[in-house]
Protein backbone atom coordinates (compact mmCIF):
# COMPACT_ATOMS: atom_id res chain seq x y z
CA UNK A 1 0.00 0.00 0.00
CA UNK A 2 1.26 3.22 -1.16
CA UNK A 3 0.31 6.40 0.56
CA UNK A 4 -0.44 9.35 -1.60
CA UNK A 5 1.27 12.60 -1.54
CA UNK A 6 -1.78 14.38 -0.16
CA UNK A 7 -1.93 12.05 2.82
CA UNK A 8 1.75 12.67 3.48
CA UNK A 9 1.17 16.36 3.25
CA UNK A 10 -1.82 16.23 5.61
CA UNK A 11 0.07 13.95 7.97
CA UNK A 12 3.04 16.34 7.93
CA UNK A 13 0.76 19.32 8.54
CA UNK A 14 -0.93 17.54 11.48
CA UNK A 15 2.46 16.65 12.99
CA UNK A 16 3.63 20.23 12.45
CA UNK A 17 0.48 21.62 14.10
CA UNK A 18 0.84 19.19 17.03
CA UNK A 19 4.49 20.18 17.44
CA UNK A 20 3.60 23.86 17.15
CA UNK A 21 0.78 23.52 19.72
CA UNK A 22 3.16 21.64 22.06
CA UNK A 23 5.81 24.36 21.70
CA UNK A 24 3.26 27.13 22.31
CA UNK A 25 1.96 25.27 25.35
CA UNK A 26 5.50 24.79 26.77
CA UNK A 27 6.32 28.44 26.05
CA UNK A 28 3.13 29.61 27.77
CA UNK A 29 3.92 27.48 30.83
CA UNK A 30 7.44 28.87 30.97
CA UNK A 31 6.16 32.44 30.71
CA UNK A 32 3.73 31.78 33.60
CA UNK A 33 6.52 30.19 35.62
CA UNK A 34 8.81 33.18 34.94
CA UNK A 35 6.05 35.57 36.04
CA UNK A 36 5.57 33.57 39.25
CA UNK A 37 9.34 33.56 39.85
CA UNK A 38 9.55 37.32 39.24
CA UNK A 39 6.68 37.91 41.67
CA UNK A 40 8.30 35.61 44.22
CA UNK A 41 11.70 37.27 43.74
CA UNK A 42 10.18 40.74 44.21
CA UNK A 43 8.43 39.56 47.40
CA UNK A 44 11.68 38.01 48.69
CA UNK A 45 13.63 41.19 47.92
CA UNK A 46 11.04 43.27 49.75
CA UNK A 47 11.24 40.86 52.70
CA UNK A 48 15.05 41.01 52.61
CA UNK A 49 14.93 44.81 52.68
CA UNK A 50 12.49 44.76 55.61
CA UNK A 51 14.61 42.20 57.50
CA UNK A 52 17.75 44.26 56.87
CA UNK A 53 16.05 47.31 58.38
CA UNK A 54 14.85 45.23 61.35
CA UNK A 55 18.35 43.79 61.81
CA UNK A 56 19.78 47.31 61.85
CA UNK A 57 17.18 48.42 64.41
CA UNK A 58 17.85 45.37 66.56
CA UNK A 59 21.61 45.96 66.33
CA UNK A 60 21.09 49.55 67.48
CA UNK A 61 18.94 48.34 70.37
CA UNK A 62 21.58 45.74 71.25
CA UNK A 63 24.33 48.37 71.22
CA UNK A 64 22.23 50.65 73.43
CA UNK A 65 21.48 47.78 75.83
CA UNK A 66 25.15 46.77 75.97
CA UNK A 67 26.11 50.38 76.66
CA UNK A 68 23.53 50.58 79.44
CA UNK A 69 24.74 47.25 80.83
CA UNK A 70 28.33 48.46 80.84
CA UNK A 71 27.32 51.69 82.57
CA UNK A 72 25.43 49.65 85.17
CA UNK A 73 28.39 47.32 85.63
CA UNK A 74 30.65 50.27 86.30
CA UNK A 75 28.29 51.55 89.01
CA UNK A 76 27.50 48.15 90.54
CA UNK A 77 30.85 47.50 92.28
CA UNK A 78 30.64 50.97 93.83
CA UNK A 79 27.17 50.16 95.16
CA UNK A 80 28.46 46.89 96.57
CA UNK A 81 31.33 48.73 98.24
CA UNK A 82 28.90 51.27 99.70
CA UNK A 83 26.80 48.41 101.11
CA UNK A 84 29.91 46.74 102.57
CA UNK A 85 30.96 50.00 104.22
CA UNK A 86 27.45 50.39 105.60
CA UNK A 87 27.65 46.90 107.09
CA UNK A 88 30.97 47.76 108.71
CA UNK A 89 29.51 50.98 110.11
CA UNK A 90 26.55 49.11 111.61
CA UNK A 91 28.91 46.50 113.10
CA UNK A 92 31.12 49.20 114.62
CA UNK A 93 28.04 50.95 116.05
CA UNK A 94 26.91 47.66 117.55
CA UNK A 95 30.37 47.04 119.04
CA UNK A 96 30.34 50.54 120.58
CA UNK A 97 26.80 50.12 121.95
CA UNK A 98 25.32 52.99 119.95
CA UNK A 99 22.35 52.87 117.63
CA UNK A 100 22.96 53.96 114.06
CA UNK A 101 19.58 55.51 113.26
CA UNK A 102 20.38 57.16 109.95
CA UNK A 103 22.95 56.43 107.25
CA UNK A 104 23.09 58.39 103.99
CA UNK A 105 25.83 57.58 101.47
CA UNK A 106 26.70 59.81 98.55
CA UNK A 107 27.91 58.80 95.11
CA UNK A 108 31.60 57.91 95.16
CA UNK A 109 34.24 60.20 93.79
CA UNK A 110 37.83 59.55 92.83
CA UNK A 111 40.72 61.38 94.44
CA UNK A 112 44.31 61.08 93.32
CA UNK A 113 47.35 61.35 95.55
CA UNK A 114 50.46 61.08 93.39
CA UNK A 115 50.03 58.02 91.20
CA UNK A 116 47.42 56.42 93.47
CA UNK A 117 43.70 56.86 92.91
CA UNK A 118 41.31 56.40 95.83
CA UNK A 119 37.56 55.96 95.79
CA UNK A 120 35.95 58.29 98.30
CA UNK A 121 32.52 57.59 99.74
CA UNK A 122 30.93 60.27 101.91
CA UNK A 123 28.50 59.17 104.60
CA UNK A 124 26.27 61.23 106.84
CA UNK A 125 25.02 59.37 109.85
CA UNK A 126 23.13 59.86 113.05
CA UNK A 127 23.89 57.76 116.14
CA UNK A 128 22.18 57.64 119.51
CA UNK A 129 23.49 56.41 122.80
CA UNK A 130 25.59 57.26 125.81
CA UNK A 131 28.09 60.09 125.25
CA UNK A 132 31.07 57.87 126.07
CA UNK A 133 29.85 55.21 123.63
CA UNK A 134 29.36 57.85 120.91
CA UNK A 135 32.93 59.05 121.51
CA UNK A 136 34.14 55.42 121.30
CA UNK A 137 32.26 55.09 118.00
CA UNK A 138 33.89 58.25 116.61
CA UNK A 139 37.31 57.03 117.74
CA UNK A 140 36.70 53.63 116.12
CA UNK A 141 35.85 55.38 112.86
CA UNK A 142 38.93 57.55 113.08
CA UNK A 143 41.32 54.70 113.88
CA UNK A 144 39.72 52.02 111.72
CA UNK A 145 38.84 49.62 114.54
CA UNK A 146 36.42 46.94 113.36
CA UNK A 147 36.78 47.56 109.63
CA UNK A 148 36.44 44.30 107.72
CA UNK A 149 37.42 45.96 104.47
CA UNK A 150 40.72 47.64 103.67
CA UNK A 151 39.61 51.23 104.02
CA UNK A 152 40.17 54.25 106.18
CA UNK A 153 37.87 57.00 107.30
CA UNK A 154 38.24 60.69 107.87
CA UNK A 155 35.75 62.22 110.27
CA UNK A 156 34.77 65.58 108.78
CA UNK A 157 32.33 66.88 111.36
CA UNK A 158 30.59 65.86 114.56
CA UNK A 159 27.60 67.55 116.16
CA UNK A 160 26.37 66.15 119.48
CA UNK A 161 23.05 67.10 121.07
CA UNK A 162 22.43 66.13 124.67
CA UNK A 163 18.97 65.12 125.81
CA UNK A 164 17.17 63.39 128.66
CA UNK A 165 17.42 59.92 127.10
CA UNK A 166 21.03 60.23 125.94
CA UNK A 167 23.02 61.95 123.28
CA UNK A 168 22.43 62.15 119.54
CA UNK A 169 25.37 62.77 117.23
CA UNK A 170 25.33 63.78 113.58
CA UNK A 171 28.57 62.63 111.98
CA UNK A 172 29.99 63.27 108.52
CA UNK A 173 32.64 60.80 107.34
CA UNK A 174 34.65 60.29 104.16
CA UNK A 175 35.72 56.70 103.56
CA UNK A 176 38.77 56.10 101.39
CA UNK A 177 39.42 52.84 99.62
CA UNK A 178 42.20 51.94 97.24
CA UNK A 179 41.46 50.40 93.87
CA UNK A 180 44.56 48.67 92.58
Amino acid sequence: MKISRKVWLILGAVIFVIALVSLVRIYTQQVKEQDQLRTSLAAQQALLHQLTIQESDQQNKLNAAESLLEASRVKFPESVESIEYGEDLFNIADDCNVELTQLSPSMPTARTAGAVTYSVFSFSMVVQGDVNNILDFINALRTGDGFRQAWSAEVNSVSIDFGDTGAVAAISVDIYSYKG
